[in-house]
């Protein structure tokens, strides 16, 4: 029976491990570079304010075509008169009156008297009914207006304008998920080859230890490497510590809540990439670069909108008709009439105080400031290429020196050991072989970490950061 407890124990302990490793897989998340820059997308806030700004410029230039096309308005009123309104007109009793004693006088069918014929004055009097109604319905197109057709072209350069911001963005979200991403790598591998200076040191623990016992090592030698493997611990800590905040910070950058747990796939890897002259990389940037692109297409819209404020020194023509249907009356019992109008309207401002000049020369301004940005980012975009090609060129030569450092580091490592094993050497030159296998190890990794990283930021000057990256940005947001 005791045998029998015994071993469902150990079942359900098997059951309970695996339904741990199972939990933990399902809530460990594993991301390539790629995959970490498509969830920075997907979440990014400036992103998706970039994204509105693009529909926001699409409704933009439907607005723009509307005021090309037919204008239809509808107008209704309805009144009722408390009070009438009245006006000073001739008393037409008196001049009926007069007429009519005028005719009789006339025929001779009274005699005449003046008496009989009473003054014309004016009276107020009220020509208005009570209840009155008016509607109608206007046609209006417009034939010639600068200001609308331009301002058709200027909301497509500004829907452009609006995309390549959005462009520049990703590209930023891009170069930012690399570095984090790069950097986590860094600190990651830079733990492993601390790890691996501790388990050699270990190791050497071993060999000493059983050494000791055997009294073929004096137990200086013993209690030295036991001081430097507790002296590689500390480190570790460090570094373990250091990667989860890489980790944390590239989570941030990912909008993932900063307690899930992720794992990072690939490895710093070298791989030489710049074979084009500085020349042709400045050629690359000054026609890809996504800020350079964005002042482009923003001293298009300013020239727009110099165009757009010279359209009020040219006339509006517009072809308009208009149907009135409209009654009045005392009671609700209303005559009605309706009437038909077609015809064609012109304005042409003649004075507006300068008004115009002023505002075209704002835009002129404007104009120019642009121009100014641009000339400077030109000549900053530029020196930033070669200053990158310069710092790629001289990395790619420590690289090829360190890798062979660290061929000779390693061999420098293992003669070492077989020297100590054979008693022809010491523990300081294990220890020294030790320190010096891990700086060229960890020399190398720095500097394919800052090739990498210059890479990027050379790939994000020359507005080559992946188009890729755009269209999911635009499918994502459908």
């Amino acid at each position: 029976m005791k045998q029998k407890s015994k071993l469902g124990i150990f079942l359900w302990g098997m059951v309970l491990i695996l339904l741990t490793n199972l939990t933990i897989s399902a809530q460990t998340e594993k991301y390539s570079i790629d995959e970490a820059i498509k969830r920075a997308l997907e979440n990014n806030r400036s992103i998706k304010v970039s994204m509105l700004e693009v529909e926001k410029a699409e409704e933009a230039v439907d607005e723009a075509f509307g005021y090309a096309l037919p204008s239809l308005d509808l107008e209704a009123t309805f009144s009722h008169l408390i009070e009438k309104p009245k006006t000073v007109f001739p008393d037409f009793e008196s001049l009926l009156t007069a007429a009519s004693y005028g005719i009789l006088f006339d025929e001779g069918l009274i005699p005449y008297d003046e008496a009989k014929i009473p003054p014309v004055e004016s009276k107020l009097q009220s020509f208005a009914q009570t209840n009155n109604f008016e509607t109608s319905l206007q046609l209006t197109q417009i034939l010639f207006n600068s200001a609308v057709f331009r301002g058709i072209g200027a909301s497509q350069i500004y829907l452009n304008l609006s995309k390549e911001q959005l462009r520049d963005q990703i590209g930023a979200v891009v170069l930012d998920v690399k570095r984090a991403y790069n950097g986590a790598l860094l600190t990651g591998e830079l733990k492993d080859i601390t790890k691996s200076s501790y388990e050699n040191a270990l190791e050497n623990l071993s060999n000493v230890k059983a050494l000791y016992e055997q009294g073929l090592a004096s137990e200086y030698e013993y209690l030295q490497v036991k001081v430097q493997v507790e002296n590689i611990k500390p480190a570790i800590k460090q570094l373990e510590n250091a990667f989860q905040d890489a980790k944390d910070g590239l989570k941030i950058l990912m909008g993932l809540p900063v307690d899930s747990k992720i794992e990072l796939s690939g490895s710093l890897d070298y791989t030489p990439r710049v074979g084009q002259r500085v020349s042709e990389l400045v050629e690359q940037g000054l026609v890809g670069n996504a800020q350079l692109k964005v002042l482009n297409t923003k001293r298009l819209v300013d020239e727009e909108f110099i165009a757009i404020d010279k359209a009020d020194y040219w006339p509006t023509i517009a072809a308009f008709g208009n149907y009135t249907y409209a009654g009045s009356s005392d009671d609700l019992s209303f005559n009605t009439y309706n009437s038909t109008a077609v015809g064609l309207s012109f304005s042409l401002n003649l004075f507006k105080g300068g008004r115009v000049s002023s505002k075209v020369q704002q835009s002129k301004i404007a104009l120019k400031q642009t121009d100014e940005q641009l000339s400077d980012l030109k000549s900053a975009l530029r020196m930033q290429i070669e200053s990158k090609f310069r710092e790629l060129k001289k990395v790619e030569s420590e690289i090829q020196a360190m890798e062979e450092n660290v061929k000779l580091a390693e061999r420098t490592y293992s003669i070492a050991e077989t020297r100590y094993k054979e008693g022809t050497g010491t523990q300081l030159e294990i220890k020294n072989a030790d320190i010096e296998l891990r700086s060229a190890k960890t020399n190398r990794l720095q500097s394919v970490h800052q090739y990498n990283v210059a890479l990027d930021e050379l790939d994000n000057l020359l507005g080559k950061f992946g188009s890729e990256y755009m269209n999911f940005v635009k499918i994502e947001n459908k």
